[in-house]
């Protein structure tokens, strides 16, 4: 945990010295302490350190968000981008956008929780089964559908693409160019939904080992489930909203948490606060510097790194347990 902390950190200052162009430690250090009008000390107060933090908050949401949707339905494959989520957050924003003309991420705020729980809620619908959730056909739900939003909201663009012009990075995944005014509306949330899983934790341990069994040990399933979708829902819109769909991130970092620590969610919620924007902030800086002077969106290096994570997860004989 301490090395984990160590790394996010050290990546926190690398996010602040590397761009376009590479500042120096002392210079990052100077404008967080002794601002003045220098044009790095600018780049860094304006520019870096917003984009920053937005990784920051989004990665801790990400990370946390794909431990609870793979402890709820009990899949290790399972991701809020794969379940569709995501799809479900962004169709819902370019309802907001395209046909309500709402332009700022606190007017499409709303729009993006009540497209992620619309499709939380669906998916959890479609994959039930007389004999209770169906990890299998949860994920197939949670395809189909999020092919569905993604399709709709495709078709949505296409009507009016000069009103969709500015998000095309948005759609794509990215934290660039984000002020900070765009954190502080999604924070609250996030200490809600921070809160929601910390406290379903333990019983998410017990429902690991099957619904009867958890009940026996005293679990009120019904309430544990409802209170992770509210947690799941929260995290996975207001990441959304901040930076659009990135994929990939909430499935790698509760797979590594667990091989480190085993199958205790709350050891794994844990590890994936700290590990899931070490990653966000590393594929942020290989964007800028892959393509220096131009930058790669974070959403297209998640992209690159988690798909051949994910053919190797499918592949292994036996996946990590939950």
């Amino acid at each position: 945990m301490v090395l984990a902390l160590v790394l996010l950190l050290a990546l926190l200052v690398l996010s602040l010295m590397i761009g376009s162009t590479s500042i120096a430690p002392s210079v990052v250090w100077d404008a967080l302490l002794n601002p003045s009008a220098d044009s790095d000390q600018f780049a860094i107060r304006d520019f870096r350190l917003p984009r920053t933090v937005v990784g920051l908050v989004v990665g801790v949401a990400l990370g946390l968000s794909g431990a609870l949707i793979q402890a709820l339905i009990r899949n290790p494959l399972a991701d809020p981008g794969i379940l569709g989520v995501h799809a479900g957050a962004s169709f819902a924003v370019t309802v907001a956008v395209g046909l309500l003309g709402v332009r700022d991420a606190q007017g499409y705020m709303g729009f993006a929780f009540a497209g992620a729980l619309i499709v939380t809620l669906l998916v959890l619908a479609l994959g039930s089964t007389r004999k209770g959730s169906s990890p299998v056909v949860m994920v197939l739900a949670g395809v189909c559908v999020g092919a569905v939003f993604g399709g709709a909201r495709e078709a949505l663009q296409l009507t009016d693409p000069d009103a969709f012009d500015a998000m095309r990075y948005w759609n794509v995944g990215s934290i660039t160019g984000r002020p900070l005014e765009v954190v502080w509306p999604v924070l609250p949330f996030f200490a809600v939904a921070l809160v929601l899983a910390l406290a379903v934790a333990g019983p998410l341990n017990a429902l690991a080992l099957g619904d009867d069994v958890a009940r026996a040990q005293g679990v009120r399933l019904a309430r544990t489930r409802v209170l992770a979708v509210i947690a799941l829902t929260l995290l996975a819109g207001g990441a959304t909203a901040i930076a659009g769909p990135i994929a990939f991130v909430g499935l790698m970092v509760p797979h590594v948490a667990r091989w480190i620590v085993g199958p205790d969610q709350r050891w794994i919620f844990a590890y994936s606060v700290l590990l899931a924007p070490s990653l966000l902030l590393v594929s942020d800086v290989l964007g800028r510097v892959v393509m220096r002077p131009g930058e790669i969106p974070v959403g297209v290096v998640t992209a690159f790194v988690g798909a051949p994570v994910l053919v190797a997860l499918v592949r292994r004989k036996k996946a990590s347990g939950l």
